[in-house]
């Protein structure tokens, strides 16, 4: 297991019956990076990963 996979399995287990939003989940993000920005290179990634993840299906 990842360390990672325990910060995965808490959000899960708190909110994993929730329906949210790309938008939402955007603006997230977006506050995350003006609160830690070291992480914005990591955050930046993970969105592009996510908006690109279709393409594989083509």
């Amino acid at each position: 297991m990842y360390f990672t996979d325990r910060g995965i399995e808490e959000l899960v287990q708190r909110r994993g019956e929730e329906t949210v939003t790309l938008e939402w989940l955007g603006e997230q993000l977006r506050t995350f990076v003006d609160m830690h920005p070291e992480f914005e290179t990591p955050i930046e990634r993970l969105a592009t990963w996510l908006a690109r993840d279709d393409e594989d299906d083509e």
